[in-house]
């Protein structure tokens, strides 16, 4: 499967370069960045079996090309004090997506936000210190934003993540 942007588009959509398909090693690369972002160049390359100097240029062709967006640390909300979690789902009017978007991005405790297609237009995933919070920032917050016109919010009892990675 391969992972290309339209002609004339980099990844962040704008004019210009178009990003090649991704092989075999550049998905390995990926698989083993995925599960340690940390991981030395020296070890990446020894797993993905490449040399040290393959290794450095894809991992740097993979950000240049807006493949890789970045590299940052999993927080595991519970122990960093976020002991609810909720996705909460929108109904908007018509057109108004850019300026939904825009205040959902300035609302603390947001995660994720996704624009949907179907019954809802947007789900937003919460993650906050308690029900108190998650009740303010559900019927304070999001429902005061111009725009909406229902939520409807679904508590998270537990959480886990699948068991293969896509690049696997």
């Amino acid at each position: 499967m391969s992972q290309e942007t339209p002609r004339g588009q980099d990844a962040a959509g704008a004019a210009g370069r178009s990003a090649g398909p991704l092989d075999e090693v550049d998905r390995r690369i990926l698989g083993e960045l995925v599960r340690d972002g940390r991981i030395s160049i020296r070890t990446l390359a020894e797993r993905v079996h490449v040399s040290r100097t393959n290794a450095y240029a894809r991992v740097e062709r993979l950000l240049r090309d807006g493949v890789i967006t970045g590299f940052r640390a999993q927080v595991a909300p519970e122990p960093a004090g976020l002991g609810t979690s909720a996705y909460i789902s929108l109904t908007i009017e018509q057109n108004t997506w850019r300026e939904v978007s825009a205040e959902l991005a300035r609302v603390r405790y947001i995660e994720h936000v996704a624009l949907l297609s179907g019954e809802h237009d947007v789900l937003a995933l919460v993650r906050a210190p308690d029900n108190a919070t998650l009740r303010d920032v559900v019927l304070n917050r999001v429902q005061s934003i111009a725009g909406v016109l229902s939520t409807r919010t679904w508590l998270v009892f537990e959480e886990f993540d699948g068991s293969r990675s896509p690049w696997e």
